[in-house]
């Protein structure tokens, strides 16, 4: 099974770019607010990085959004992109 999925990745990551600029937050912020470094926020957003389900459910709580609503827009993103 392959274990990296392009197309996943760069859904994540845009996703993940949308929801942040959206939240009005910096890398810086909501690295800080999710006891994460910026640096990984950063990778995650560049697809350098693949997120566990404790990183996402982090992030997606500081974002204001449901894990469930998150991967269902990384879902339609990566059908919207194929």
């Amino acid at each position: 099974m392959e274990r990296k999925n392009q197309a996943l990745m760069e859904a994540y990551a845009r996703v993940l770019r949308e929801r942040r600029k959206a939240a009005n937050l910096s890398q810086e912020e909501l690295a800080f607010r999710t006891d994460l470094s910026m640096s990984y926020i950063s990778f995650l957003e560049t697809c350098r990085r693949q997120p566990t389900l404790t990183v996402m459910d982090a992030i997606c709580r500081e974002l204001g959004v449901s894990l469930t609503e998150f991967i269902g827009e990384v879902e339609g993103d990566v059908e919207n992109n194929r």
